[in-house]
């Protein structure tokens, strides 16, 4: 890996009028950027407490419930890097609008959903246009602010929506299946896109389409079915198991196709992901701990939403609130620490620290029994583990789209949401898999008694736990040997993009 991390000048210069007015309308960009993100970080989790109410409604079996999640994070994971280099080709704004009316669109139709494939359709429409939405909106970000102080303080933000949307989503969930209609967590989209919209079209400057970039068709076709084979494949470990012929084919296909992929970027003329993005030491490492943080964090929200509502009763609505704590948490680290901490020392001791601060929160869960209570475990937990994930989510966002240069933003932007998900696959299929394994193994021992039963959940669950503070702990190390020492050169003169 090579390092350079200066950010290029690679818009207008700061004394034109253009680039006056981008610069004064820069936190509405923000604004209208963080709402577009908190709509596709909200759909990982809220519809997945309306799922029960929907099965009902629509009379689909239990077997089938899953593809509601799975549709979505298919189109969502496989088609990013296709998104990613649209809004290179296209211009951001351009794909960022396309983006949310798609997925309005989509969510009106999932909600007014008849019957079970007309809501299968419409996830995996919502999933194709947020792949859309998510690289053009970071791609818009890294653009707008270029000053090292401010843009610290956009990407906390940012980075703390990115974190705490799936525990957002959980609240938003359950008060709209309690108090309204399980439709309203599809709904809910098309009120947050009408802000959203309007302060993009209102905000966000005109975009040019990029004259040196062009489609690689082969590029984009085995990386799209090197995805689904991946993202497709941690699915059906977590219903089949792992030694499945149709897990163990998929994921193999999974890895072969990207392997594919790999051979075709290095020959291409106009590489759909260009080798010059990752070859950044810090960009490199910075895409790799979301990839790690993916897969832990799945340890806090599946696990302990089982734990707060099947051991200790909350309700739905309830169980979302729970986690305010850690919401509060992550947003003043991230927030904090990225703005005013990252442009002085550099990602390596923040990202570091904040695994292992993660990690300490897990342990601190897997000590959780059938009779604890939310205050003496759950709280400081939650406190460890949003303060962890606040350091880790607005650095490493930062750092993952530094100095790639305008005509590689946008794919350069969809490759965080890439490690985020597909880390998200591996974190539910890998723990789902040890929990079950570990809880029957409880239940042989103990026997089928309700106590038992109870306690072989939680005992799953504890591993889960133990499982993700190890991957926590293991990115903290990784994150210490790969990051490079001190503060990344930022680039004095680079100037907002006009893209």
């Amino acid at each position: 890996m090579t390092s350079n991390n200066v950010l290029p000048d690679v818009g207008p210069a700061r004394g034109t009028s253009a680039s006056k007015d981008h610069h004064a309308r820069r936190w509405w960009i923000l604004a209208a950027l963080t709402l577009a993100q908190l709509m596709v970080v909200l759909d990982a989790t809220v519809v997945n407490i309306a799922l029960p109410s929907a099965q009902h409604a629509l009379r689909f079996s239990t077997a089938d419930r899953q593809w509601i999640v799975t549709a979505y994070s298919l189109a969502f994971g496989s088609l990013l890097l296709l998104g990613g280099r649209l809004s290179d080709l296209l211009g951001a704004r351009r794909v960022l609008i396309a983006g949310m009316i798609g997925f309005a669109a989509a969510s009106a139709l999932g909600g007014a959903a008849t019957g079970f494939p007309m809501l299968v359709v419409a996830r995996a429409v919502q999933g194709a246009f947020g792949a859309l939405l998510a690289p053009a909106a970071l791609s818009q970000l890294t653009t707008t602010f270029s000053d090292p102080a401010e843009r610290g303080k956009a990407f906390g933000i940012f980075g703390a929506v990115a974190g705490a949307g799936g525990a957002v989503g959980l609240i938003l969930g359950g008060a709209l299946t309690q108090y309204l209609d399980w439709r309203w967590c599809l709904y809910i989209n098309d009120v947050l896109v009408v802000f959203a919209l309007a302060g993009a079209m209102t905000f966000l400057p005109r975009s040019e389409r990029a004259r040196n970039v062009r489609l690689d068709w082969p590029g984009v076709g085995t990386v799209v079915a090197g995805l689904v084979g991946i993202v497709y494949g941690f699915s059906e470990a977590e219903h089949r198991g792992w030694a499945d012929p149709i897990t163990i084919g998929l994921l193999l296909a999974g890895v072969v196709l990207l392997g594919a992929f790999a051979a075709i970027e290095r020959r291409s003329a106009h590489p759909l992901l260009p080798l010059r993005v990752l070859a950044d030491r810090n960009r490199g490492t910075a895409n790799l701990v979301i990839l790690v943080s993916g897969i832990g964090m799945f340890g806090v929200f599946l696990f302990l939403t089982y734990y707060i509502q099947l051991v200790l009763g909350f309700s739905p609505l309830m169980s979302g609130v729970a986690f305010l704590p850690m919401i509060g948490a992550l947003m003043i680290t991230s927030t904090v620490a990225t703005a005013k901490l990252l442009p002085r020392t550099g990602p390596r001791p923040l990202v570091s620290a904040g695994m292992a601060i993660a990690a300490a929160g897990l342990v601190v869960f897997a000590q959780l029994g059938v009779s604890s209570t939310y205050g003496a475990l759950v709280v400081p937990g939650l406190i460890l583990a949003g303060a962890g994930l606040g350091l880790v989510f607005g650095a490493a966002m930062n750092v993952a789209t530094s100095g790639s240069g305008s005509e590689d933003a946008g794919v350069a932007s969809a490759l965080p949401n890439i490690g985020q998900q597909v880390g998200g696959s591996i974190g539910t299929a890998l723990l789902n898999t040890l929990a079950a394994s570990a809880a029957t193994s409880y239940i042989h021992q103990h026997g089928p008694s309700l106590a038992s039963q109870a306690a072989a959940s939680v005992r799953g669950d504890d591993v889960a736990f133990w499982v993700a503070a190890g991957v926590f702990a293991a990115g903290a190390v990784l994150s210490a040997l790969l990051f490079e020492r001190g503060p990344m050169a930022m680039d004095p003169h680079a100037a907002p993009a006009m893209i």
